[in-house]
């Protein structure tokens, strides 16, 4: 919720309804891309899981797929988003582990590692607030309502 000092046309901008909309797609959408990507070519995806040592590969890639097409759908149409967020959350933390382990490499390919890594943890973060938020807000005819209390304090 934007605060006192926000000037006012950035307050009309978060307020504006089908932001929230955007903002929750373009957040899932290298999900949905990799989503339909593996269901496209499923062999490639089962190699991709080998390739990081996720055996069997095809039970990988299948629950990959699951998770990435299933859990952006729930934050996209704004319904179980905690499921869907826990669940991209953990493919994401399992993917950062795998994929981008930058404490076992060295020279650039350990820095892109760590870059790597540290935006996925990031992703993680900013999943967690949209279902943070996603529980305290429900867009109602255009606007956005807020309920009154947030970790058991009234405003």
């Amino acid at each position: 919720m934007p605060d006192a000092a926000t000037p006012n046309w950035i307050s009309a901008i978060l307020r504006w309804p089908l932001l929230w909309h955007a903002a929750r797609l373009a957040l899932v959408s290298a999900y949905l891309l990799g989503g339909l990507t593996k269901l496209l070519d499923f062999a490639g995806a089962v190699a991709e899981q080998e390739h990081f040592g996720l055996y069997p590969g095809w039970l990988w890639a299948a629950a990959a797929i699951v998770v990435e097409l299933g859990g952006s759908l729930l934050v996209v149409v704004n319904r179980f988003v905690w499921l869907g967020v826990g669940g991209l959350g953990v493919l994401t933390f399992v993917a950062m582990l795998t994929a981008n382990a930058f404490w076992t490499m060295g020279g650039h390919e350990r820095f892109m590692a760590t870059n790597a890594f540290f935006e996925h943890l990031g992703l993680i973060g900013g999943l967690i607030v949209v279902s943070i938020v996603s529980g305290e807000a429900r867009p109602c005819s255009g606007h956005v309502v807020r309920s009154q209390t947030v970790q058991g304090v009234s405003r």
